[in-house]
């Protein structure tokens, strides 16, 4: 043993300890409840996409180091996707980069482009990684909260004059997600216009996470930051295979941005896993070339998924946030007469035979989040069928 005082985990880290989401899915495993906690789907991606991972496995490809930027097949297939689905144009050589999925590419570019004592401003509630990869930089979060509707269970907004409060001369960095994780948000063009608009004026550089960029539903339209006036040039856009693909297990992400950046993000990129996935990046190439029906089987799949989950949480009781994107549903659990989420979520595999999370590990501001939980709906229909029935004992 150590003779020293001093703890063994950096300071920067010390707030962060074993995440939620391996607490409570260690409960699912204890009480033998369905696990709606973690953003994963519960069946394997198309076929055809496997297939060519194990194609590309015995053919050789990828199995030693592939290169540091990414297969150029992959890089190619980025930048096709890029300009199929927005119109935006990507050299595949020099601007686009690929990661250990979009989680180490947010802890890139942060590393690459925050310095200790640099303003990273976020939404909140957030991705969980977000605030270890600003303290990890040396940066210092700011949130801005997204609220719900004063009355009803409408989606969360953005307050665009508390975002432009927000910005200082410290101001490094402006962290979006779009669609949001874990409310369902999907920006509007309005409100990204306006982001675009304070970013240029107080020439902020942006860092985009899109990987539910297909996961859009009803009237809601996903519109890249990087295809403002004046974003080009300071946006990091950031994407993965995971969820649009469902192989969350294999990490294939990428960045797509200026040459400048990709640089910057690459330079440090390269000394967390330098390469990683060969064999499966030659799949996700692939896999980016599929007809457009298969994005449209997607959102019609998830959104009949949505609507599944929805409507028997409200039958529970909850107060339901009906998210226009990704695969969570926020609720609101005081209808239930309950406020604290950690302790309901907690309780509820014994109550109910369910796994969720509560909203406010997301937040700075613990006590915004205190009555929000989320549910993902990413899985198969018989076992949302399932959870909901199990639910349903909740409201009596």
């Amino acid at each position: 043993m150590t003779s020293t005082s001093r703890p063994f985990l950096n300071r920067r880290l010390a707030e962060f300890g074993t995440t939620i989401f391996a607490e409570m899915s260690a409960l699912a495993v204890r009480t033998g409840a369905i696990n709606l906690g973690q953003g994963f789907p519960d069946t394997d991606g198309p076929e055809e996409v496997r297939e060519a991972a194990v194609r590309a496995l015995r053919d050789g490809r990828g199995n030693q180091y592939p290169p540091g930027p990414g297969v150029p097949e992959l890089r190619e297939a980025i930048a096709a996707h890029q300009h199929r689905h927005y119109g935006l144009s990507y050299d595949p050589d020099t601007e686009v980069l690929v990661t250990a999925g979009a989680t180490e590419a947010i802890a890139a570019a942060l590393l690459a482009l925050v310095e200790p004592g640099d303003e990273v401003i976020a939404f909140e509630p957030y991705y969980d990684s977000y605030a270890a990869c600003v303290a990890m930089a040396g940066g210092t979060r700011v949130p801005v909260t997204l609220r719900p509707p004063a009355e009803g269970h409408g989606p969360f907004r953005l307050d665009l004059d508390e975002l432009r409060d927000a910005v200082t001369d410290r101001t490094r960095l402006l962290l979006i997600n779009t669609p949001h994780n874990p409310t369902g948000t999907v920006l509007t063009r309005q409100e990204l216009a306006a982001i675009a608009e304070l970013a240029v004026e107080r020439d902020l550089l942006v860092v985009t996470d899109e990987v539910y960029e297909h996961l859009v539903f009803d009237d809601a339209e996903h519109v890249p930051l990087a295809s403002f006036p004046g974003m080009r040039e300071r946006t990091v856009s950031i994407s993965s295979s995971g969820k649009t693909f469902s192989f969350t297990g294999w990490k294939v992400g990428w960045i797509t941005a200026a040459p400048a950046l990709v640089t910057a993000v690459r330079s440090a990129k390269q000394y967390l896993t330098y390469v990683s996935a060969g064999p499966f990046q030659y799949a996700v190439a692939e896999a980016l070339a599929l007809p457009g029906s298969y994005f449209t089987g997607l959102r019609d799949d998830l959104r009949a998924k949505r609507d599944l989950l929805a409507a028997g949480l409200a039958e529970a009781g909850f107060g339901v946030h009906r998210p226009a994107g990704t695969y969570f549903v926020t609720t609101d659990i005081r209808p239930l007469g309950h406020g604290d989420g950690f302790a309901f979520c907690r309780a509820l595999p014994e109550r109910a035979g369910v796994v969720a999370i509560p909203n406010a590990v997301f937040y700075d501001h613990r006590e915004a989040g205190a009555p929000f939980v989320r549910f993902a709906f990413c899985k198969r229909i018989p076992v949302l069928e399932e959870a909901v029935a199990r639910l349903k004992g909740l409201a009596g």
